[in-house]
C-alpha cells in the first residue's frame, strides 16, 4: 500500500470517527459576525492553522479548497463568497465529502446565511485538480500538502499555479521542521498521514513554491506545533515542528529573485528620506515593511544609515513590491 493509499484510509476512518486534536487545532474557529461553527464541524477540523484571511477576501473571490475535511474553511471562505459554487471543494476520500456534506447541512440550520450551495464539493485530488486553467481567485489548503513525498508536492503545487488566475493566491497552512525529519519517520506512512513526519524545513518549503513559480510569498504566521520527542521517536534530540501559514501569489519572480516577507522592516537613519531607485522609498525614522531580498540590498548598500529588523513571521500586507 502506497503512502498516499494509507493516507486516504486514514482519513476515511477519522470521517466516520472524528479524532479531535488530530491535528495542532490550537486556536478556536475564526470569530466572524453571524457565523456559527456546529461542533462536529469544529471536531473535525484536521488542519494546522488557517488559510483564512478576511483581507484576502473582498470581491467574493472563487475558492478553490483542495482536502475538503469537516468543511470548516469551506464554511468560512463562503461567508465571503455568498453565491453557488462561489467555493469549489475537492477531495479524493468519499467519506470525507459525506461527512462534509452534512456538516454544511447542519451549519445551513443554524446559519441563514448560508446556503449549502454555496460549497460544491467534487471529487477529485491535487494532483489533477478538476478545473480549468486560471479559472480561480484562491487556492487553499490546511495540513494536507506536507503529507506529500517532494514530488507529489511538487505536482500539487503545479496544478494550484495553473487553475489560478494570474495575480491570484494560493492560500496554505503546513507543518514545517526546524531541522529535516530523519528517514525512518518518513517512512512511517501513519506519522506522515497524521502530519507529523513529512514536513519539510522552512527553506525547502519556500523553494518548493519559488520552483513552481510563484514570484511572491508572504507568510502570515509562523508558530510552535508539536514536539517530537527524543525517546518516543527515537531520535538524538528533540525535534520541534512548526505551523506556517503563507501566502503565495501568481506573480512574475523578478530578474532578481522571488519577494519573500517574513515580518522584516527597514528604517532610515538619516534626518530626511532615501530612494534607492528600485521603488523602495524609506521616510527618516519611519519603518517601512520590506521583503527579505530588499532588506539584504539595503543592509549591503548603506549599512550605517539603514536598520533592518528582524524577521517577525509574521505579515499582512503593505510591503516594497
Amino acid at each position: 500500500m502506497s503512502y498516499l493509499e494509507s493516507t486516504a484510509k486514514f482519513y476515511s476512518e477519522v470521517a466516520q470517527t472524528p479524532e479531535v486534536g488530530l491535528c495542532c487545532v490550537q486556536s478556536s474557529p475564526l470569530q466572524l459576525p453571524g457565523l456559527k461553527v456546529p461542533c462536529q464541524m469544529q471536531e473535525m477540523n484536521y488542519g494546522c492553522g488557517t488559510t483564512v484571511h478576511p483581507t484576502e477576501l473582498s470581491g467574493e473571490p472563487t475558492v478553490l479548497y483542495v482536502g475538503v475535511g469537516g468543511g470548516l474553511e469551506a464554511l468560512q471562505f463562503a461567508y465571503f463568497s455568498r453565491r453557488a459554487a462561489a467555493v469549489i471543494a475537492v477531495d479524493p476520500v468519499a467519506a470525507m465529502r459525506q461527512a462534509a456534506a452534512r456538516n454544511l447541512e447542519v451549519a445551513a440550520q443554524s446559519n441563514p446565511w448560508f446556503d449549502p450551495s454555496f460549497v460544491q464539493l467534487q471529487e477529485g485530488d491535487a494532483f489533477a485538480l478538476p478545473v480549468p486553467d486560471a479559472s480561480v481567485d484562491l487556492v487553499a489548503q490546511n495540513c494536507l500538502f506536507n503529507i506529500f513525498e517532494p514530488a507529489d508536492l511538487a505536482q500539487a503545487l503545479g496544478e494550484a499555479f495553473r487553475v489560478l488566475k494570474p495575480g491570484g493566491r494560493l492560500v496554505m497552512s503546513d507543518p514545517i521542521a526546524t531541522r529535516p525529519i530523519p528517514r525512518h519517520l518518513q517512512q512511517d506512512e501513519r506519522l506522515r498521514a497524521m502530519c507529523l513526519s513529512g514536513a519539510l524545513t522552512y527553506e525547502e518549503y519556500v523553494q518548493q513554491l519559488v520552483s513552481a513559480g510563484f514570484g511572491q510569498i508572504e507568510i502570515r504566521a509562523r508558530r510552535p506545533y508539536r514536539l517530537l520527542d527524543q525517546q518516543t521517536y527515537n531520535l538524538e534530540s528533540h525535534l520541534l515542528l512548526e505551523s506556517l501559514d503563507s501566502v503565495s501569489f501568481k506573480l512574475p519572480i523578478p530578474e532578481d529573485g522571488p519577494c519573500i516577507f517574513t515580518g522584516k522592516t527597514a528604517i532610515y537613519t538619516g534626518s530626511t528620506s532615501y530612494d534607492d531607485g528600485a521603488g523602495h522609498v524609506l521616510q527618516g525614522g519611519v519603518p517601512a515593511a520590506v521583503c527579505d531580498k530588499t532588506a539584504v540590498k539595503l543592509s549591503q548598500v548603506l549599512p550605517e544609515k539603514v536598520l533592518v529588523t528582524p524577521s517577525t513571521w509574521h505579515y499582512d500586507g503593505g510591503g516594497c513590491c
